[in-house]
């Protein structure tokens, strides 16, 4: 009887340690005076997103819809305090006037369970610095310009195979299409690869896309591990292979290295300026480049140009198809730029053309790629304004998508209206209420590079075709609830016509 009242006392004193290990933390928000839902042992506050019950985009929103005035919101992610900002000052100094204190976004990063983690989106303020200033000459408008043609035929084949598409008579994924011309794009303009996604259905580039984002059962295992057992996470880089993505890019980047150098090709491209910091690694004091590290350079921007890209393409097809009277008076301005040019588009009519711009910032404005921005303090750091203060180390996220969608900012935030961007409107509103490319140093390298990309690939499908709902559209629009960049749960499913002149 005594040996099972000690194992029952034993239990016991074992679940109450677990317990207050989990709990231990949670007055964190509390003696700083920031209001916050209350959270329950083991999963704080995201029970709900660790089961995929629920989008991450939709539970800021209706956290911010619930703390409305209140500028800052305390949550904890298990037992992690986390700080969300809604106020667009508060917002601001951290993106842009106290950056220094923010450069880090406190993403891990795995060089030996994930050999592609260490990318610029990711890395630390120490490594990502004089790696951004070194790649970005590639994201130049003068760089751009040399890449256009490279754009530009692309969109071509993407005008061509519409064709073949549309002569079938069937539904479209317009998402799975736009991901196609997407990763021609991105293969073309980073790596010199002609990938003919969209007419070769065993695309390589185009699978390993897709797998990527396909949410299998190992990667969310893999997440899991990581975001609750880290150290565990650590250990199984020395057991675990390669996974297949991280194989392929490897290879292609040191396949195309190769042949660039004892070939001497030189173009417009991402890898001319890997194959120029391999040349001249000395460029980056303090960090060790590694044939790893430029090819997670080469991944992200792949990974990050065709997935956000081609969502936003489908999103605005999508609004449109739902908007005919928008989508007809886009077409009129794009068929108006191709006649005054005699059918020749130029790199300088896209950004000629007003209302196909007032499009696409809206549709950022409801759909941006990224629902929350990421930051984590350098420091100690006090809010000016507040009593708070957080110490080194405390993440916070910024709820993109819940401010674009506050109906104080934007009134009917439901509703596609591309006037919201029309000067007047802009100059009107808070430059922080509106970030689908982030903003201060920290903002998305590739965001003019997106905006053409994505522009073009609009025009060439709008300028001939008209889009409209069918019975396989998804209405209303569902987002995927284990996805981390904001996407829809299905595909985008419209009905494509031919258009006469």
């Amino acid at each position: 009887m005594t040996n099972y009242l000690e194992i029952l006392c034993g239990v016991v004193a074992v679940f109450l340690a677990l317990y207050y290990y989990f709990v231990a933390n949670f007055d964190f928000w509390k003696i700083r005076n920031v209001p916050g839902p209350k959270p329950i042992p083991l999963f704080g506050n995201i029970k709900d997103i660790m089961f995929a019950r629920r989008s991450i985009s939709d539970y800021l929103h209706a956290l911010y819809q619930e703390y409305e005035n209140e500028p800052m919101v305390g949550i904890f992610t298990r037992r992690t305090p986390l700080l969300i900002l809604q106020d667009p000052d508060l917002i601001k100094a951290v993106l842009i006037s106290d950056f220094s204190k923010f450069a880090d976004r406190g993403l891990p990063v795995y060089e030996k369970t994930e050999p592609l983690s260490p990318h610029l989106f990711s890395l630390e303020a120490a490594r990502w610095r004089p790696l951004r200033t070194m790649l970005s000459p590639v994201f130049t408008s003068g760089k751009l310009k040399e890449m256009f043609p490279l754009i530009q035929e692309c969109s071509e084949h993407l005008e061509h195979y519409l064709e073949k598409v549309v002569a079938v008579g069937e539904p479209v994924d317009c998402r799975e299409l736009a991901a196609k011309y997407g990763t021609d794009v991105i293969a073309s303009c980073a790596f010199g690869i002609d990938t003919n996604s969209l007419s070769d259905t065993d695309s390589e580039f185009r699978r390993i896309g897709r797998t990527v984002f396909a949410g299998t059962f190992s990667q969310l295992l893999r997440f899991r591990i990581r975001q609750s057992m880290p150290w565990l996470y650590k250990l199984l880089g020395y057991i675990l292979p390669h996974t297949e993505v991280t194989t392929f890019f490897t290879k292609v980047i040191a396949d195309t290295l190769d042949y660039r150098i004892k070939n001497n090709v030189v173009r417009p491209d991402f890898v001319n300026m890997l194959l120029e910091l391999k040349k001249h690694p000395d460029k980056l004091e303090n960090i060790k480049l590694t044939d790893t590290l430029l090819t997670a350079q080469a991944f992200v921007f792949f990974v990050a140009g065709f997935e956000t890209s081609s969502t936003t393409i489908s999103n605005a097809l999508y609004e449109l198809a739902r908007n005919p009277e928008i989508q007809h008076k886009l077409r009129q301005e794009i068929r108006e730029h191709y006649e005054k040019n005699k059918s020749d588009l130029k790199y300088e009519d896209i950004k000629e053309m007003a209302y196909l711009d007032l499009v696409f910032r809206e549709t950022l404005r409801k759909y941006p790629p990224g629902p929350f921005l990421i930051r984590k303090s350098m420091c100690d750091y006090a809010f000016e304004g507040t009593n708070v203060t957080i110490p080194k180390g405390t993440m916070l996220w910024i709820p993109t998508y819940a401010i674009h969608h506050d109906s104080r900012i934007y009134p009917n935030p439901d509703a596609f209206i591309p006037e919201r961007f029309s000067d007047d409107a802009v100059m009107a509103r808070h430059p922080m209420h509106y970030l689908p490319f982030g903003d201060g140093p920290r903002n998305c390298i590739g965001a003019r590079f997106a905006v053409y990309q994505t522009k073009l690939g609009l025009i060439k499908i709008l300028r001939n075709h008209k889009v409209d709902v069918c019975e396989k559209t998804m209405i209303p629009y569902q987002f995927n609830p284990t996805a981390f960049l904001l996407a829809p749960k299905e595909g985008i499913y419209l009905k494509i016509t031919k258009v006469e002149n």
